[in-house]
C-alpha cells in the first residue's frame, strides 16, 4: 500500500495535507485542485502496472462523463473508473477526447463510453447519435446499449453473510440516493433491492436509511439517527466508501467504538478507505480494471456485428480491514 509520504511526493504537497485531504477534514481549505492531486495520486500509486500496447491504426474514443471535477472528488468511485479509461487508452495508443453531456463535440470518433447514469432521453439520443456506445456502470439492457455493470446482488449478499458469521442481529444500510442530471429522475440503486430482498428472504429485520452519496450527507444522516431514534444496531453497510466514512464519523462522535460496539462495511474500496482510522472493511469494486475493460469492449465492438446487445456482469471480492471485528 502506498503511504501517505509517497501520495505527497507525488502530489507535490505535505504529508500533513495528504492526511487531512484524505481524512475529509471540514476545517481544511486547500484548493479543488490541490484535492484533485491528491486524489488521483492515491488512485495512481494503488494501481497495478500494465504493459503498453501500441497497435498500428490509433483509433480515437469519446468519454462523456456525468460527474464535473468537483462532483468526482465527493465520489472517488468515478474518479478510479475514468483514471483506468485513460490509462488503458494511453497504453493502447488511442486518443481519448473527454466530454461532459452538457459540451458534446460533433467530433468523429471511433466509438463512445458513456460513464455514469442517464436518463432515457439520454439514452436516446446517445444510441442514435453514437454507432459504437458502451454505457460503464448504468444497464442498457432495456435500451438495447452494451453494458458494463457491477454484480450488485451476490456483492450484497457477501456483506449480509459475513457480518452474520460475525454474529451480527442487526444489520442497518446506509442507502445512497442520486438523479439524473438532465431529467433529474431519481435512480433505482440495485444495492437496496438486494439488501431487502436478501434480508427478507432471511427473516431479517430491514432499517434503512438514506443519504446522498457524500462524506457530509452520510455524517448528518447518521448523525440525525442515532440522536432521534436511540437505535440497536451491531453491523452497519453503507452503499458507497464516502458515506461510510461520514458514518463512521457520526459514530465516533456519539463515542461508539468500531468495531468493538459495531462493524462497518462500504462498496467500492475507493484508495481513501485505507487511510481513515479505523481502516474501512469494504466491497471492492475492481475500477481500474473496469476502466481498462471499458477500453478492450469498445474496440472489440468495433470489429464486430453483433446481433444483439451485450452486459458484461463485474464481480467484486469483500476486503476486510479494521473496521469489522477479526
Amino acid at each position: 500500500m502506498a503511504t501517505i509520504k509517497d501520495i505527497a511526493q507525488l502530489a507535490g504537497v505535505s504529508p500533513a495535507t495528504v492526511s487531512r485531504v484524505l481524512n475529509y477534514d471540514k476545517e481544511l481549505s486547500v484548493s479543488l485542485e490541490t484535492k484533485q492531486k491528491i486524489f488521483e495520486a492515491a488512485e495512481h500509486l494503488n494501481y497495478t502496472k500494465h504493459h503498453k500496447n501500441t497497435p498500428t491504426n490509433q483509433k480515437t474514443l469519446r468519454l462523456i462523463q456525468w460527474y464535473n471535477d468537483k462532483e468526482e472528488l465527493e465520489d472517488l468511485y468515478y474518479l478510479s473508473i475514468r483514471l483506468g479509461i485513460e490509462k488503458k487508452a494511453e497504453e493502447a495508443n488511442i486518443t481519448l477526447i473527454k466530454e461532459t453531456w452538457d459540451a458534446i463535440s460533433e467530433q468523429s470518433t471511433n466509438g463512445t463510453i458513456a460513464l455514469g447514469k442517464f436518463d432515457e432521453k439520454q439514452l436516446v439520443a446517445l444510441k442514435k447519435a453514437h454507432e459504437h456506445l458502451l454505457l460503464v456502470d448504468f444497464d442498457g439492457a432495456d435500451y438495447q446499449i452494451n453494458s458494463l455493470v457491477v454484480d450488485f446482488h451476490s456483492s450484497i449478499q457477501k456483506v449480509i453473510d459475513y457480518f452474520l458469521s460475525q454474529n451480527a442481529t442487526s444489520i442497518l444500510m446506509l442507502a445512497g440516493v442520486e438523479y439524473t442530471k438532465m431529467g433529474h429522475q431519481l435512480l433505482n440503486d440495485p444495492r437496496i433491492a438486494a439488501y431487502q430482498q436478501i434480508m427478507s428472504a432471511k427473516g431479517l429485520p430491514i432499517t434503512i436509511i438514506e443519504a446522498d452519496f457524500s462524506v457530509e450527507s452520510g455524517y448528518q444522516k447518521m448523525k440525525e439517527y442515532l440522536e432521534n431514534a436511540h437505535p440497536s444496531f451491531d453491523a452497519l453497510f453503507a452503499a458507497n466508501d464516502t458515506l461510510a466514512i461520514g458514518a463512521l464519523k457520526a459514530i465516533t462522535e456519539k463515542g461508539l467504538k468500531v468495531p468493538d460496539d459495531l462493524s462497518i462495511i462500504g462498496f467500492n474500496d475507493i484508495s481513501v478507505v485505507k487511510y481513515v482510522s479505523p481502516s474501512l472493511s469494504t466491497i471492492k469494486v475492481y475500477t481500474e480494471w473496469m476502466g481498462s475493460l471499458a477500453v478492450e469492449t469498445i474496440l472489440q465492438m468495433m470489429n464486430e456485428n453483433a446481433p444483439v446487445s451485450r452486459k458484461i456482469i463485474v464481480e467484486t471480492e469483500l476486503v476486510l480491514r479494521d473496521s469489522t471485528k477479526s
